[in-house]
């Protein structure tokens, strides 16, 4: 099989239709990977780790100041929206394909900058890293982290997830967690021998109906909160009273909550009903205060916004690094069948890191 090659001295919107028709869907990074990493060590002035399917390129200039760039080369599942192609969306050129948006334009970006930028105005580490759209456990960063988080280390740390060009600084916390309810099975046709666990679950959906999330203000920015129900599953045949129901619910918190605190309140709303949390991750913080933080928003000229989904910048947070999300793409895109992404934004994207990064 010949070895996929990556030209970095072609245009960002070029290399993202490349990355863009290389199939990368999760499992199956390791081809595209290995391009990155063969391209990247190709570049003088980076050194360059392969972690599994994550590959980090770091420069080694001495400077003061260290700052993370970082994003995942793995996609959702394709839909047949691949090649990728140039489109007229309401007048304006896209670039049309599965992992437009999610993320391969920000991929690109980053490995055009890393090529070019020998003289950065800080030390700069690269980090493309597999498996993001699948399980927590098998998360690249998250396992970088684990086994390596000196390569991950830094002052400012940058997500390239889609953010329609803006910053978006943090992220909300996630966490789900089963609200369970128990009865009595029996034949439906004598349903008072029973007690049927799925009319319990009413109890359950009005609390949902009638709680009122919160916006809060963490740094300047408003997170908007959410609990709702997104599964409900229950009963074992149609002429049997259920005696087991369970309701999952989703709780996106703002990242002025632990998740500890998290927990504790969505443990003390249902008080009453067995609560399990399944699963959870903490938000991040926007640390928009931060040195670099500030010098990067006045290159950017942008002003921040909250990033309500919850995304890796929590695991920069979580090592005390300031983590924003800055890429092309509009966030409501991704995983679309539609996807596609402004050619315009990937070129200011472009643009304005390169301003930032490079010496006046």
């Amino acid at each position: 099989m010949t070895a996929l090659s990556l030209d970095l001295t072609a245009t960002s919107v070029e290399l993202t239709r490349v990355l863009c028709d290389i199939d990368s869907v999760s499992d199956n990074e390791g081809p595209l990977a290995d391009a990155i990493e063969a391209a990247v060590q190709a570049v003088p002035h980076l050194t360059v780790t392969r972690v599994g399917d994550t590959v980090v390129a770091r420069t080694e200039l001495g400077r003061e100041r260290r700052v993370v760039i970082a994003g995942h080369i793995d996609t959702v599942p394709i839909n047949g929206n691949v090649p990728s192609r140039e489109v007229e969306v309401e007048g304006e050129p896209h670039l049309w394909g599965r992992g437009t948006v999610d993320m391969k334009a920000g991929v690109a970006v980053q490995l055009k900058l890393a090529a070019e930028l020998a003289e950065p105005i800080v030390d700069l580490t690269w980090i493309w890293y597999d498996h993001e759209e699948v399980g927590e456990e098998l998360n690249g960063l998250r396992l970088l982290a684990a086994a390596h988080p000196e390569l991950m280390q830094g002052d400012f740390a940058i997500l390239g997830e889609p953010s329609n060009g803006h910053i978006e600084g943090g992220c909300n916390g996630t966490l789900r967690a089963e609200i369970r309810t128990r009865g009595v099975r029996a034949h439906s046709a004598r349903s008072w021998v029973g007690h049927n666990a799925i009319h319990d679950a009413a109890e359950v959906l009005q609390v949902l109906q009638s709680y009122r999330p919160r916006t809060i203000d963490v740094e300047g920015l408003a997170f908007r909160e959410g609990l709702n129900a997104v599964m409900i599953s229950g009963g074992v045949a149609t002429n049997v009273i259920p005696d087991e129901c369970i309701v999952q619910v989703n709780y996106r918190f703002a990242p002025s909550r632990s998740l500890e605190e998290a927990t504790a309140h969505v443990v003390d709303l249902f008080e009453g009903f067995e609560v399990r949390v399944v699963d959870a991750a903490p938000g991040a913080r926007p640390g928009l205060d931060d040195a670099l933080a500030r010098e990067f928003i006045a290159a950017v000229g942008a002003t921040p916004q909250p990033k309500y989904g919850w995304t890796d910048v929590a695991r920069f947070s979580a090592l005390g690094i300031p983590a924003v999300n800055f890429g092309p793409g509009d966030p409501s895109k991704a995983h679309a069948d539609d996807e596609s992404v402004p050619i315009a934004q990937i070129i200011a994207t472009e643009e304005s890191l390169r301003t930032w990064l490079s010496p006046a």
